[in-house]
């Protein structure tokens, strides 16, 4: 193998990624497999669970699948003791699960306020809380949160998905100021408008979604196997002097 796939390569290492089950995560499971990562995966759809499970098992890594709720303080504990349980240790923690309730800020309810907080960053901070004291004991380990473009710049109706976001920036640089010296690495994805199921739902009608798009220089929105790419290396030791960024993947929107 060529040294710089070496450094890209993930034989060996263990990654449990929140979300699996569509979008972003289904995708940077595949991706994490193909690289050579052995997966545990978790999310509450089951035909999601045994169509992601089939395609880390196709690429010849092991697969462990985890129902939990991430809206719960029991769902991300659940999905931990599971893993470490079936592996022993978790070398990448990939936080991508993620809800968007957007509303304007006057008809936000503490119900969708909650949910957001609960999902998009009480859930990232309860696993890493979970799965971090193995990557201290093996000095080693790799935090990938997915975060968003508008948890750095402000968006209308984006009140409590905005907070939430914003609130998972400054998590992973304290995860960096507490961990970095156990050669942790954590850092934040920010993508742009990428087209899962939850990014159709929100910017899929032209009349929403054509002007947002007006305002990305490159003029189009993401795919999920631009995000998976990064996640990648992120998780790979060609990133291991990367650790408490923002990165954006944004097609120059934050640019402006």
């Amino acid at each position: 193998m060529s040294e710089w796939l070496k450094r890209f390569s993930l034989e060996g290492k263990r990654a449990l990624v929140t979300g699996a089950t569509k979008g972003i995560g289904f995708e940077a499971c595949r991706v994490l497999a193909d690289a050579g990562a052995d997966l545990v995966v978790v999310g509450r759809d089951a035909q999601g669970l045994k169509d992601v499970t089939a395609a880390v098992k196709k690429a010849g890594r092991k697969c462990l699948a985890v129902s939990a709720d991430m809206s719960t303080v029991e769902g991300p504990r659940l999905a931990a003791k599971a893993a470490l349980a079936e592996f022993g240790t978790i070398d990448i923690l990939v936080n991508n699960a993620g809800i968007a309730l957007n509303q304007p800020l006057l008809d936000i309810t503490m119900d969708s306020w909650d949910t957001t907080i609960n999902v998009n960053l009480r859930a990232p901070f309860l696993l890493a809380q979970a799965v971090v004291p193995n990557m201290i004991k093996q000095r080693m380990g790799k935090i990938i949160n997915v975060s968003s473009q508008s948890g750095v710049m402000a968006l209308a109706d984006h009140g409590s998905y905005g907070a939430s976001k914003g609130g998972l920036n400054m998590l992973t640089k304290v995860m960096t100021i507490e961990w970095a010296k156990y050669n942790i690495q954590s850092n934040t994805v920010c993508p742009t408008v990428i087209l899962t199921p939850m990014g159709e739902m929100v910017w899929g009608k032209p009349e929403k979604g054509d002007p947002m798009k007006a305002k990305i220089p490159l003029g189009r929105f993401g795919t999920t196997t631009e995000v998976a790419d990064l996640i990648l290396y992120l998780s790979s030791s060609a990133s291991d002097l990367v650790t408490g960024q923002d990165i954006l993947i944004d097609g120059g929107f934050t640019a402006q």
